[in-house]
């Protein structure tokens, strides 16, 4: 191995960025909020998962033709659409990153409250302990991105475990009529799929983030494709194989009104003991998707400074090649939104501002569809087989994305496209300043 290559990411730490990032606490959640819609909320499973590979697909292959983009869905963008293209989709997602990050650190934090009750009960040591966990991470990325994926592959590897061991040996336990009525949802079948598809297609977004920092990845040209299907593959499994085992072991009834239904599980297998070591495995699950997410809170201004469209200051690293203001100054917005969450007053503004900001990632996934076409018919057509395995690849990702944007609600779309167009106005100031400087 080569000096080089011994600073940059591997294939399964690659692999456990996008795995870490997409299994966050929020899954530990997901049966007893599908709960009220009954099986078929099995089928929504199976089309989220089918539109995520589509889109890791779309991924994979930009990552082949990008091997070294720094910024990921925005290189692509800026490649195939241009640079204004290219900053509404690096302005949405790092706004997302940060709201995201925020709920990560509550949801950590809720997590350790099974071990120290004060935690939900005090706000102020939940704060104190919110922003220890965030700055912590800001400086274990601040050492090198090879420290960032050593603490994501372990992390990655001891959330999965409880998980999967109450996936499989949940399988034995399970009672089939739990799955009936079908569809309980009160709604028509496709109105339940569609339902039930957008809320399960949460737990799929990171798909993108081996992507973001290509330039730190070994043999990037083939890793950042290959971690980003098998981390799809894996996250797919485990999801669909743990739910099916908790909705079958525990009656809707009682599912939809818990709020710990991996914990729940697992006291019907192992007993009361069992509660803690889940306790444990939603803490690592929040601490691991943190730990990635502000990885990538320095890489993606990284990339925007570079093409000029904020100050150069962004670019700038330390010495162990870390862009490390950037994930300092998101680090700062991060804490700032977790602490509103403990404020009575903008909790529910909170809460809003997570699912609108959930909303501008799909964004990205329009836009780097549309370069992925753009930039295949720039290259040399081989064949007509070639031509229209792009075109149906593409379509199928598009249509899928504009379901689940669809999915979301009215209120939701619009704040997202708001929120999106609050970034022209930087990018004008951003452009001018730039021409003017050259």
């Amino acid at each position: 191995m080569t000096q080089a290559s011994e600073n940059k990411l591997g294939l399964w730490t690659s692999t456990s960025l996008v795995v870490g990032n997409m299994i966050g606490a929020g899954v530990f959640m997901l049966p007893a909020t599908l709960a009220g819609f009954g099986g078929i909320s099995l089928i929504g499973w199976v089309c989220s998962a089918i539109g995520a590979f589509l889109i890791a697909k779309v991924f994979a292959q930009l990552s082949k033709m990008m091997p070294a983009a720094d910024g990921g869905p925005y290189a692509y963008t800026q490649k195939g659409l241009g640079d204004f293209a290219g900053f509404l989709v690096a302005f949405g997602y790092l706004v997302s990153v940060w709201c995201t990050n925020a709920a990560i650190t509550v949801s950590f934090i809720s997590a350790l409250s099974t071990f120290i009750p004060a935690l939900a009960t005090n706000p102020v040591l939940a704060i104190v302990s919110g922003l220890a966990t965030i700055w912590f991470l800001t400086w274990v990325n601040s050492l090198g991105i090879i420290t960032s994926g050593v603490v994501q592959l372990i992390s990655t590897i001891l959330k999965i475990v409880p998980i999967i061991l109450i996936g499989v040996v949940g399988l034995f336990y399970i009672h089939w009529q739990n799955f009936l009525p079908f569809n309980s949802s009160g709604t028509s079948n496709i109105a339940a799929i569609t339902a039930t598809t957008t809320l399960t297609f949460f737990a799929f977004l990171g798909i993108e983030c081996a992507t973001i920092p290509s330039g730190s990845v070994v043999n990037s040209a083939t890793t950042v494709a290959k971690a980003t299907t098998l981390g799809t593959l894996i996250a797919t499994i485990v999801y669909i194989v743990s739910t099916v085992s908790i909705m079958g072991m525990i009656p809707a009834a009682q599912l939809k009104n818990s709020v710990t239904p991996f914990a729940d599980a697992a006291v019907l297998i192992w007993g009361h003991g069992a509660q803690y070591w889940v306790s444990a495995g939603v803490a690592i699950a929040a601490f691991g998707a943190l730990n990635g997410y502000i990885l990538i809170q320095g890489q993606l201004p990284y990339a925007i400074a570079k093409d000029q469209l904020v100050p150069k200051i962004f670019t700038q690293k330390n010495k162990r090649g870390v862009p490390v203001l950037g994930v300092v100054i998101s680090s700062v917005f991060v804490s700032v939104f977790m602490s509103m969450n403990y404020t009575k007053g903008l909790v529910e503004q909170f809460k809003f501002l997570i699912l609108m900001t959930t909303s501008t990632i799909l964004i990205p996934y329009f836009f780097c569809t549309a370069a992925y076409v753009l930039m295949r018919f720039q290259l040399p057509i081989k064949s007509t087989k070639y031509l229209v395995t792009t075109l149906l690849l593409a379509s199928l990702t598009f249509v899928f994305c504009l379901w689940i944007f669809l999915g979301l609600g009215q209120e939701t779309v619009f704040w997202g496209f708001f929120l999106t167009i609050c970034a022209v106005p930087i990018y004008v100031f951003a452009v001018l300043k730039r021409d003017k400087i050259k």
